[in-house]
């Protein structure tokens, strides 16, 4: 069963950057693909950006060219970075794994969650 390790986040001023990294031992060798999620306060949850086993990356338009996502396959390790950062970035980040095929097992798993609070 996998299960992911999450750290980063925080406070930051708007403008700034800041990184989540979710490490999943086993994400590499089993070629899952992972993707980010956000959910600000009182609001739903809502796609960010994916990463395939290909290195493939997709992103939302409400963070496409501020945010990127980066690999550290030996280390089965995926990370988000926001750039120049805004206020409606603020929210609980979460990255979820899951398999990159039809009918793949074994790479689901939700990342526990990172805060990022921006302020103006």
């Amino acid at each position: 069963r996998m299960e992911i390790m999450q750290s980063g986040g925080g406070s930051v001023q708007a403008g700034g950057s800041v990184s989540v990294s979710c490490r999943a031992p086993g994400f590499t060798i089993q070629a899952c693909a992972m993707d980010w999620y956000r959910q600000a306060p009182g609001k739903e949850r809502e796609w960010v950006a994916s990463y395939d086993p290909a290195g493939v990356t997709r992103y939302a338009d409400s963070v496409k060219g501020r945010f990127t996502v980066s690999a550290d396959r030996g280390k089965d390790t995926i990370v988000l970075r926001g750039s120049s950062v805004e206020p409606e970035d603020t929210a609980m980040y979460y990255c979820k794994t899951r398999g990159a095929g039809p009918g793949q097992v074994g790479c689901d798993a939700w990342g526990p969650g990172s805060r990022v609070t921006v302020s103006s």
